[in-house]
Parts: structure tokens; C-alpha cells; sequence
């Protein structure tokens, strides 16, 4: 709309200038990590960059935006010992466990009152000789260190190595116990998985000839993703039994189906409100409309 000259005029004696008008604001490029991201995609394309190598570089860089969290060991597949069973039976468990650190509880799994490890434990039995019934773990255990679980798994890694520690406790913004986060777990996300000659076999998941996947509810989904070669969503939930539930805004029942992110899931069998079985079947790709 014009505006009336008289009106141009009496701005101009006093000094009147039109504000200009605001820039759009720029367009949203991409983040920091998408960049690094291409420009790996495009270092693969053109030098002798193997798979490996290429996933060891995007587990370092990934690993800036995952929190402990995202890579510990769920409370409900930690091994802890009861402070309060005999001296014997204590001694049996650590010997029978593929772990060297075990966190030690008290009236309850969730009061954890130390760590311990199993070369402390050693010690103290050639001190106490045969008298093993004298074996106090709490005394020989370490203090237990808890981490917030949104810790930025990077942090946790420099963390570990100042600290010189390789076991933390994960706990919510309540101070639950979440978890359990090792310095392993978070180099795994860098090299892939590491194995020795004491680690259980993966177990978890088992294949059908049918190329579905028989899979525990408490299973990690970025260990089904690195154990199948899939990939998952894992941004909303952290157990393939929480993807279910996350998705079909219920806690199905044993037999239910649901297909979403190119995989059917169904529920095989519930123990009160957990999933505890899933059947993850991979779906064909859809074929474009003609």
C-alpha cells in the first residue's frame, strides 16, 4: 500500500527511515555429522577403504551422539551377588561366571554396596588358606561408581581411562540402577564385537531356516543389529521387547503380529507384563507401483 506524500514528507523532516525488512532465515544445512558421514561415503568410493575399516570409522564417529545408555547391559541380564549367601557359595559363583567384576547387593538387587573383583577375591583366599568360611566380600569389594545414564558414551570413555577404571553403574535421574556400562561396551561400538576364550556364545538370538530370528525381549537392539546385519531403530527404545511396545502402543499378547521398519515381530510368549520371546521375520522390499 502507498503511502500518502504528506505523510513522506513529515517522515523525512524527522529523520524517518523504513526499517527494512527482515532476511528469511537460511535454510537448515546439514549437521556436522551428516558431513563427516558423506564425506566417509565418499573416502570409501574412491580409496581402498574395506567395510571394516569403514565401520570402525562410523563407530567413532557415532559415538559422540550415543549416551551409556545406549550401549550398557540392562539391569535385567546383570550378574550381582548376594552379600548375604555363604562364603562358599559366593566363591562358586564368581568361579562359574565369564566376568572378572561382579557388583555385590544387599536386601535387595537394586542396593548395590560394591564391586568385586575376582583377582581381590583370589588374594584373599590364598591369605585365608583353607579357612574360607572367614571370607568377608565387603571388605575386599571396590566402592561402586554411578554414571547417569545420558552420560555421552565418549565422555564415559575418557572418563574410564582418567579414572583408570574399566566397570561403571548406570542410574537414572532417580538414582535407579539402569544398568551396568564396562570400557569394553563402549570400544565394541568402535571395532565391533571382541570375544575371548571366557565370553558366552551369543545365545540371545537364533536363526530359523526360514530366515526368521528367534529373539529374546531383553536383547539389545544394537546388538541384534551387529549380530544380523540389520538395522533397527533403536532412538525410542533400547530392547527389541521395548521396540514392540513403543510401536504398538500396547503390551501385546502371546501370537500378536505387527509389521513396521520392514520386519513382521511376532510375540511369541509373556511372563506377566515383559516380553520375554519374539519371532523378527526381515520383509522382501516393496516393489514400486507401476
Amino acid at each position: 500500500m502507498s503511502t500518502h506524500p504528506l505523510i513522506a514528507r513529515l517522515r523525512g523532516r524527522l529523520g524517518y527511515r523504513r526499517r527494512p525488512e527482515p532476511a528469511p532465515p537460511a535454510p537448515a544445512g546439514p549437521s556436522e555429522a551428516e558431513l563427516l558421514q558423506h564425506a566417509l561415503d565418499a573416502l570409501q568410493r574412491v580409496a581402498t577403504l574395506g567395510n571394516d575399516d569403514r565401520d570402525m570409522v562410523a563407530g567413532l564417529l557415532n559415538l559422540r551422539e550415543l549416551e551409556v545408555s545406549d550401549v550398557m547391559v540392562h539391569r535385567t541380564k546383570m550378574e550381582t551377588i548376594d552379600v548375604s549367601e555363604s562364603p562358599a557359595e559366593i566363591v562358586a559363583q564368581v568361579m562359574a561366571s565369564p566376568f572378572t567384576r561382579l557388583p555385590l547387593w544387599r536386601d535387595m538387587p537394586e542396593n548395590i554396596t560394591g564391586v568385586l573383583h575376582a583377582k581381590d577375591l583370589l588374594r584373599e583366599l590364598q591369605r585365608l588358606g583353607e579357612n574360607i568360611d572367614a571370607l568377608d566380600v565387603e571388605k575386599i569389594a571396590l566402592p561402586p561408581w554411578f554414571v547417569p545414564g545420558n552420560t555421552l558414551a565418549a565422555d564415559q570413555l575418557k572418563a574410564f581411562r582418567r579414572r583408570k577404571q574399566h566397570f561403571a553403574l548406570v542410574v537414572d535421574e532417580y538414582g535407579e540402577v539402569m544398568g551396568l556400562v564396562t570400557l569394553e561396551d563402549i570400544l565394541e561400538e568402535i571395532v565391533g564385537d571382541i570375544s575371548d576364550e571366557h565370553d558366552k556364545t551369543f545365545a540371545s538370538a537364533r536363526r530359523h531356516p526360514d530366515g526368521s530370528v528367534s529373539v529374546e525381549g531383553s536383547l539389545a537392539i544394537r546388538d541384534l543389529n551387529r549380530a544380523m546385519g540389520w538395522h533397527l531403530p533403536d532412538e525410542e527404545a533400547t530392547t527389541i521387547a521395548g521396540l514392540v511396545i513403543h510401536e504398538a502402543r500396547i503390551i501385546p499378547e502371546p501370537g500378536q503380529s505387527f509389521i513396521f521398519h520392514g520386519f513382521r515381530f511376532q510375540v511369541m510368549r509373556r511372563q506377566r507384563n515383559r516380553i520375554t520371546l519374539l519371532r523378527v521375520m526381515p520383509l522382501p522390499p516393496a516393489r514400486p507401483a507401476p
